[in-house]
């Protein structure tokens, strides 16, 4: 259907922008967390975050295509048979071709001798999550670029848009 085809850069571009959203959030928060930590064999000390993208499968793309050939006219009925149904999300709206995302925990910490810290264990160390600042400050930056960049190709499609309802 033709508005689908329209909608369809917003769609691919606010998947951009979730996964880019959660990506300064995870650096936010082991930012945040980098000098916590918790009491000899407690399990509440904070894991250090990462987010994993997954790109669509060639099977997502496969399907996603023959769904917007669908509205296309025909001249044979033998044209486009088999055609896959429409991809559609657990809550109902359509899948685009952006990534998706989920948030890994990892297990790795630090330890530093502090014997008069309260956290400390028997040998004086004591647990912190194991967090490059470097790293998760060039996380924030390049995260924040593109989710920038999927803001200006939203604006982008606007004024295409536009422009066309005025010829």
């Amino acid at each position: 259907m033709l508005p689908d085809r329209v909608f369809s850069t917003f769609q691919t571009a606010s998947q951009g922008m979730a996964v880019q959203r959660e990506k300064i959030a995870a650096a936010s928060r082991n930012i945040a967390n980098a000098n916590t930590s918790a009491p000899v064999g407690s399990n509440n000390v904070y894991r250090p975050q990462s987010v994993k993208t997954l790109a669509p499968g060639s099977e997502s793309f496969k399907k996603v295509l023959t769904d917007s050939m669908s509205t296309l006219k025909r001249t044979d009925p033998k044209h486009l048979e088999g055609r896959a149904a429409p991809v559609r999300l657990q809550d109902g709206s359509r899948q685009g071709m952006g990534p998706s995302f989920e948030v890994a925990e990892s297990n790795s910490f630090r330890y530093e001798y502090d014997p008069n810290h309260p956290d400390a264990n028997k040998e004086g160390m004591v647990r912190y999550p194991d967090i490059d600042m470097v790293k998760e400050m060039t996380e924030l930056v390049s995260a924040n670029r593109l989710y920038e960049a999927n803001l200006s190709s939203i604006e982008a499609e606007k004024e295409i848009i536009k422009r066309s309802m005025q010829i």
